[in-house]
């Protein structure tokens, strides 16, 4: 119950606060979205990353969500993060428990996504795309909540300095649009009552 009680606390935090869009003036962004996935197993709650292949145009070999641009055919943003899930893991949509949206966030891509977090069933039965996805990473949430994994540094882009953030988990480091979402999601996570009870030890 308790890893389910997370997910619902989660789902009844994103149902009471707007997502934020983000538009960068004079700078004309392309839509995409994301699904950030969770998951139970024996008891503890996981996130799940995917490496993305070394050949691709952007952003290869960068750990990301499963997600991509908006097609004319997606109906909704939603739509296109559980297309691109389906494609790229074989989830079937249907089995995706929605729990709501966070905060719009940029590429160097340009473009702006938006991030579902979804729950997904939790036994790792994954059809991966090869041209999509090289490494499949499960990550305990406890242990992405860590300070030790976050290194933040300096940046700049489109002349704005920003935080840049960096989480190193054994070999993987993830950084950029996704780091950025993982830490939006931490924060919501640990406003979540009780949660040390809730998340699981791995």
């Amino acid at each position: 119950m308790g890893v389910q009680a997370l997910f619902d606390a989660l789902e009844s935090t994103l149902s009471t606060r707007p997502a934020r869009s983000f538009e960068l003036p004079g700078v004309a962004l392309r839509e995409a979205a994301v699904l950030v996935p969770l998951f139970e197993r024996e008891g503890v709650a996981h996130v799940l990353f995917t490496r993305r292949p070394a050949n691709l145009r952007t952003h290869a070999g960068q750990y990301a969500f499963p997600g991509g641009g908006r097609d004319a055919e997606d109906a909704t943003p939603l739509h296109t993060a559980l297309r691109e899930t389906e494609e790229e893991l074989g989830i079937d949509r249907r089995d995706v428990r929605v729990l709501g949206m966070l905060n719009e966030t940029p590429t160097t891509s340009a473009y702006r996504i938006r991030p579902f977090v979804g729950v997904i069933p939790g036994n790792g039965q994954y059809r991966p795309s090869a041209a999509e996805v090289d490494l499949i990473l499960e990550v305990p949430l406890v242990r992405l909540m860590d300070p030790a994994l976050l290194r933040t540094e300096r940046g700049i882009w489109q002349g704005v300095e920003h935080d840049l953030y960096f989480y190193t988990y054994d070999s993987h480091v993830i950084w950029g649009a996704t780091a950025r979402i993982v830490r939006e999601l931490l924060h919501l996570v640990a406003r979540v009552p009780d949660v040390a009870a809730l998340l699981g030890r791995p």
